[in-house]
């Protein structure tokens, strides 16, 4: 497939090779269909130094079957509902997002929101620069087609799929000729287990596709987002909360404001630890570098006019004379004045 180019999001944010990884606060429907609550999310997205706040978009009675179960995360302790219960306890209403959408802008953070019916496609056409297309609709083939026809930039999620469904997917995506596509890969587990993270898979994903990469972590820590960014994630998405004590399917497997502005905090070490590859010294180390690198010096007085031989010699700090490199030739020269034990020996001095 054609590889991605950079994929511009605002005025001022690009997500490219080059470009500071792409950070999405995964508020989810951690707000619990409270508008207040959500805004609360914008704000605290925005306090950890996120790139943009995700929201998932939908009408519960378009999404599943009114006798669908719930998933184990899902269910309520003493409580028993389908899904389509469940997820009415958590929709927000189209208008929501549009208030979120100004909300948004006005604090100066994307908003970003991802479909999961139809419908919520062309809603939400006018509201966000890029469709993300979450793990669930990986083999929604129909989905698929609808969001690449919009001609925006797509993230897609590839939890729960293998390298055979993932090609096949951007097979769909490349008919409506959208190549401006980031992978994310994920483990669809809520926590995710750290020995199930397998972050090399990005790798993988990269080789096999030649497209930009990402990574959505559903572990509990802040380290797993750091080591992503070093691997190359270009887009980093965390699920977050206002509180872990909340009731809701997502909050025990999130990070609460003060967790999520560590792990961005560590993903930013991340990019600037691995720098631009290119293997020279910096100014910093040009300094010490005179003081412990070593020169070549006389190792007794050397009287002028001699034959400079091994035994005159010696290799010591600092390293502002000859390079010790050197030795074999300056032994055999002669001296051009008299030069004392420790001296550092200097090309203008010998013959």
């Amino acid at each position: 497939m054609k590889r991605s180019k950079r994929i511009k999001v605002s005025k001022k944010r690009y997500i490219g090779i080059s470009d500071p990884c792409f950070v999405i606060a995964e508020a989810g429907v951690n707000h619990n269909k409270s508008l207040v609550l959500a805004k609360k999310l914008v704000d605290a997205a925005k306090y950890a130094g996120a790139d943009a706040v995700k929201f998932q978009t939908f009408k519960s009675e378009n999404l599943v079957t009114f006798n669908s179960s719930t998933a184990k995360h899902q269910k309520k302790k003493g409580k028993k509902e389908t899904q389509l219960e469940f997820l009415k306890s958590l929709e927000l209403s189209y208008q929501s997002f549009k208030e979120l959408k100004k909300y948004c802008d006005k604090k100066g953070i994307i908003f970003l929101s991802a479909p999961h019916t139809e419908d919520a496609i062309d809603f939400l056409e006018p509201l966000v620069p890029l469709y993300k297309i979450g793990s669930g609709d990986l083999n929604n083939y129909s989905f698929l087609m609808k969001v690449a026809e919009k001609k925006k930039p797509i993230i897609l999620s590839t939890g729960m799929g293998d390298l055979k469904e993932i090609k096949s997917a951007l097979s769909v995506l490349k008919k409506a000729k959208n190549n401006r596509i980031i992978i994310l890969h994920c483990t669809t587990s809520y926590p995710c287990p750290i020995d199930k993270v397998n972050l090399r898979a990005m790798e993988t994903l990269r080789r096999e596709f030649g497209l930009m990469v990402g990574y959505s972590d559903h572990t509990l820590t802040t380290t797993i987002p750091q080591l992503a960014a070093a691997l190359g994630a270009k887009v980093i998405e965390k699920h977050f909360t206002l509180n872990k004590n909340m009731i809701g399917p997502d909050h025990k497997s999130s990070l609460e404001p003060k967790e999520l502005k560590t792990a961005i905090k560590l993903i930013r070490e991340a990019e600037k630890a691995m720098g631009d590859g290119i293997k020279k010294p910096y100014s910093s180390e040009q300094v010490i570098k005179k003081i412990v690198r070593k020169s070549i010096v006389a190792k007794k007085d050397i009287i002028k006019g001699l034959r400079i031989t091994k035994d005159m010699l010696d290799v010591k700090r600092p390293g502002t004379g000859i390079e010790p490199k050197y030795l074999n030739k300056i032994i055999g020269k002669f001296a051009k004045k008299n030069i004392k034990k420790d001296e550092l020996i200097s090309w203008k001095n010998i013959y």
